[in-house]
């Protein structure tokens, strides 16, 4: 196998095991064995255990001596810290997307909250729903064109999930979300970014209540 080979392995590796933590396959807690873990996705331990690795480099997964790795948890507290930097560096964001978007790029969310709004009409599914959310936000925060902001939203996102994964679970969460994307996307598409940027911060602000509400 040559190294891209292998770089690309593991990153679908990765991809795979962040997906199975976003949608709650891999509730906080879970252990990360790589042998257990290459012989369910009958891979080599080798991009496993760089996978792993990258997970605990994201703030996902956490490594503990004579433990292991395993799939972090985050307390209200925890969260509601990771939140707020969140909901100003997706605003920030969103500000910058509205200036660098393309008609193509416009049409590209405007189709992913299509995509959403229509399947609100059929059963929740937490992993197609967190995918779909977190693919939204990805190609507003890659229009931004701003590297480290992607990076360290990244691993905010990442974080995020690991609390009440079952979020996507509820109906009106997810048609709430639904609506708020729509906002977004709106300002973007009329070229207000401080709109967008208002309506990037509410949406976030709004998922920790949603999140963290008992």
């Amino acid at each position: 196998m040559t190294h891209t080979e292998r770089a690309l392995l593991t990153e679908s590796v990765h991809d795979t095991l962040r997906e199975q933590i976003f949608s709650g396959e891999l509730p906080p807690g879970t252990p990360l064995s790589v042998p257990a873990l290459a012989a369910k996705l009958n891979v080599s331990r080798t991009p496993v255990r760089e996978a792993v690795q990258q997970l605990i480099y994201e703030g996902i997964a956490v490594y503990t001596r004579n433990a292991g790795a395993k799939v972090d948890s985050l307390d209200a507290d925890s969260i509601r810290a990771v939140f707020e930097v969140r909901e100003v560096l997706d605003g920030l964001a969103a500000f910058h997307a509205t200036a660098a978007a393309t008609h193509e790029t416009v049409q590209q969310l405007k189709k992913m909250v299509q995509v959403q709004r229509e399947l609100l009409d059929s059963p929740a599914d937490q992993r197609r729903d967190s995918r779909l959310d977190l693919e939204f936000h990805t190609l507003i925060r890659e229009t931004a064109r701003n590297k480290p902001l992607s990076e360290a939203l990244l691993r905010l996102d990442g974080q995020s999930h690991l609390y009440r994964s079952d979020m996507w679970s509820a109906d009106l969460n997810r048609r709430l979300a639904v609506t708020e994307h729509e906002r977004i996307v709106g300002a973007i598409e009329s070229g207000d970014a401080v709109g967008a940027r208002a309506a990037a911060c509410a949406h976030v602000a709004g998922l920790l209540v949603r999140t963290t509400r008992m």
